[in-house]
């Protein structure tokens, strides 16, 4: 009993598997392989031009950001400059005191001296 359901299991699959075969190298398969070949093509292409638009916005993104950080290292250097300029004219007003007084000091020690 044992070796008829085995004999009868291989001699199904065996059958199974030609039909199998047949029915996919069938017309009708080919066609529907065709079809299905298509329609991942279709979906290939429709994937690619969002990939290539994609592409398109993340370079127009990186062009935009660059044009930002280049306009706010522009911004600093003017703020550094005018922070310079606003450091040399203290300086100039603190030297311009400092000569007053030494020639205020001056005239005092001449006065003093006659």
């Amino acid at each position: 009993m044992f070796e008829v359901k085995h004999l009868c299991m291989v001699v199904g699959g065996d059958l199974f598997g030609s039909a199998g075969i047949k029915l996919l190298s069938s017309k009708d398969a080919k066609k529907a392989y065709t079809h299905v070949t298509a329609a991942v093509m279709r979906c290939a292409d429709s994937v690619m031009e969002t990939a290539t638009t994609l592409k398109e916005n993340c370079s127009d993104i990186k062009a935009d950001a660059q044009e930002i950080n280049e306009k706010r290292r522009e911004e600093e250097r003017l703020k550094e400059i005018e922070d310079a300029k606003a450091v040399i004219a203290e300086a100039e007003e603190r030297i311009a005191e400092l000569e007053a007084d030494d020639n205020s000091s001056e005239a005092e020690n001449a006065a003093e001296a006659e």
